[in-house]
């Protein structure tokens, strides 16, 4: 078999679904043979094709795509360019040659908080024509949520409603989104490409990548694992992991990504209703186990989604199941896959698998959790700190739980989770340390804000330190407490304002509290503070969101219009950064 660039004779055939003008796969088959016959050229010919990419980016994936697309082209005939959503000129976008856009969805369907008012703009009636402009979109997404890559699949829409032209189709990734990554940077730079360039000059080195990471997670040794809660019913775990010679750093803001191992119970119990005999399988990642070793190592059995569901019922003959696919019904999919895991799936709608490996073949690759880092790397060297919350609940007569944190809290005993930093540029400290900051997170959002509170101690930083924290009940449920309770006597935390949402008849939460500090709160944003939040998306997020706009119009005397401008200033300048899941 010849090497990759030893010559064919072999005439190179376009697939006809491709996504190509009849123009461009004629060219697309040319470039490709003469590549395969005649090899790299030495050099790229013709003008500079320019190339705008802009990302979308809550947690830093779509950043670091666009980043490595950038490096791409940079080594072929392109004049690329590389903008954040909330930083990119939007009155430059009708005067765009091509605009590849990289984002990810979060939360409700929502866009990312960088690319907020791109979002809105591109939707309303504001947004210009967009006739001679190229684009095409990257998804981000999980197909666990409902509202699967939404803001990718709006924008990608709405380009086309303004008159742009898509030269390769949108792709929507799944969490695993390196294959899906490469083939639309592939597919996009193969339309844009001038007859004769290419992309390097010579053949691309294989690139080893060194160190530990998410594809060579480090065997982290736990150090400490217990209860932060006192009683009650919540179940929030502190745990302390080894990073002692790893080379793995991080900063306040980052998180910790962290690889489970699905229950043997469950997989137990899959197993003795399967109607075939258990053999080998292949891993997600190659190599081969056995299919006990699989399912708790490497799948993910823990949770349903319309597409497993799609691929079951085709071979299960369920009645039901099909009706729900036929429905297609958002609340139907959401209903049915609440609370549900492979084992029903199994044991009451049984399916026509012939072996182990057609089993594994709808299941997706278990992916790492993250977490938010709860501790400074000044205060803990070769130390990295957690504050998970324990889920755990009773469905369809079985007691169940999360698949990560009943890792952590029950089945880690004597094993070294696998372990990699996430970097989170956009949750980051000031970097100016006389800069106030006003931090709201309650339950296991607090965790970052001891990392910040710890990191601000150990540089001696100046600027006020305001937490907002809340959970159910004080006498159970105050995480850190001892610790939180020390930065208040010596001076770090400047102010502290607890929501305990059951001590008292009338519901308690943290946006309460901001509206009742409202006057207060309004000073420290005119003072320069920076405002940040971690914790969940869909409720509290929002929850505190419409507190702040309420703040700013009522003590800040603006028109609704106007606070909402502000609070888009404030994101533009880095001074309102959120950490929600």
């Amino acid at each position: 078999m010849p090497g990759p660039l030893e010559k064919m004779t072999s005439p190179i055939v376009i697939p006809d679904d491709a996504p190509f003008t009849p123009e461009q796969r004629a060219w697309l088959s040319g470039f490709l043979g003469k590549l395969l016959t005649e090899g790299l050229p030495t050099a790229a010919s013709g003008p500079a094709v320019p190339v705008t990419i802009l990302f979308g980016s809550q947690t830093g994936n779509a950043e670091g795509l666009g980043k490595k697309l950038l490096k791409t082209l940079k080594k072929g005939n392109f004049e690329p360019e590389l903008h954040d959503l909330g930083a990119y000129d939007r009155s430059r976008l009708p005067q765009e040659k091509n605009v590849l856009i990289i984002t990810s969805t979060y939360g409700d369907g929502e866009p990312p908080d960088n690319a907020g008012d791109f979002h809105r703009w591109i939707l309303s009636a504001e947004a210009p024509r967009l006739e001679g402009v190229n684009f095409s979109v990257l998804a981000l997404g999980d197909t666990n949520y409902p509202d699967f890559c939404k803001c990718g699949i709006e924008f990608d829409t709405r380009l086309e409603e303004l008159g742009a032209t898509r030269i390769f189709k949108r792709i929507d990734s799944d969490v695993d989104f390196d294959t899906p990554f490469k083939e639309w940077s592939e597919g996009v730079i193969a339309v844009l490409a001038p007859s004769g360039a290419a992309i390097s000059t010579a053949p691309a080195a294989v690139e080893i990548e060194e160190g530990f990471s998410k594809k060579n997670p480090y065997p982290s040794p736990i150090l400490q694992n217990f209860n932060l809660n006192t009683g009650g019913e919540k179940e929030t775990h502190h745990l302390e992991l080894s990073l002692e010679g790893s080379g793995l750093e991080y900063v306040v803001g980052d998180a910790l990504g962290v690889f489970p191992r699905n229950p043997e119970s469950l997989v137990d119990l899959i197993l003795s209703n399967l109607p075939f005999k258990p053999g080998p399988v292949p891993l997600p990642d190659g190599g081969e186990a056995s299919l006990r070793e699989a399912l708790i190592s490497s799948y993910d059995i823990g949770t349903l989604n319309k597409s497993i569901i799609q691929k079951w019922q085709a071979r299960s003959g369920s009645p039901y199941l099909r009706s729900l696919v036929e429905a297609d019904d958002k609340k139907a999919w959401d209903d049915f896959c609440w609370g549900r895991d492979l084992s029903d799936l199994v044991i009451d709608y049984p399916a026509d698998f012939s072996d182990g490996e057609d089993l594994v073949g709808i299941l997706k690759k278990l992916q790492p959790r993250l977490y938010s880092i709860a501790s400074s790397p000044k205060a803990h060297p070769g130390e990295v700190h957690l504050c998970v919350a324990v889920v755990r609940y009773s469905a369809y007569g079985r007691q169940r739980g999360g698949i990560c944190s009943t890792f952590l809290s029950d089945r880690s005993k004597g094993l070294q989770p696998g372990v990699f930093v996430h970097s989170n540029k956009a949750f980051r400290l000031p970097e100016n340390g006389d800069t106030p900051v006003i931090m709201v997170g309650p339950g296991t959002g607090i965790a970052p804000f001891r990392a910040f509170l710890e990191e601000r101690q150990a540089t001696s930083a100046k600027g006020g330190n305001w937490l907002f924290f809340g959970n159910p009940h004080r006498a159970t449920d105050f995480l850190y407490e001892d610790e939180i309770t020390a930065w208040q006597k010596d001076g770090t935390l400047s102010r502290l304002d607890l929501a305990w949402s059951r001590d008292q008849k009338e519901k308690l939460y943290v946006q309460h509290l901001m509206l009742q500090q409202g006057a207060e709160l309004w000073k420290w944003l005119q003072d320069g503070a920076a405002f940040y939040v971690c914790g969940d998306a869909t409720r509290m997020a929002k929850d505190v969101d419409q507190a702040l706009h309420a703040v700013i119009v009522e003590h800040g005397q603006l028109a609704p219009e106007d606070a909402t401008a502000f609070i888009a200033q404030l994101k533009k300048d880095k001074r309102y950064l959120r950490d929600v899941y």
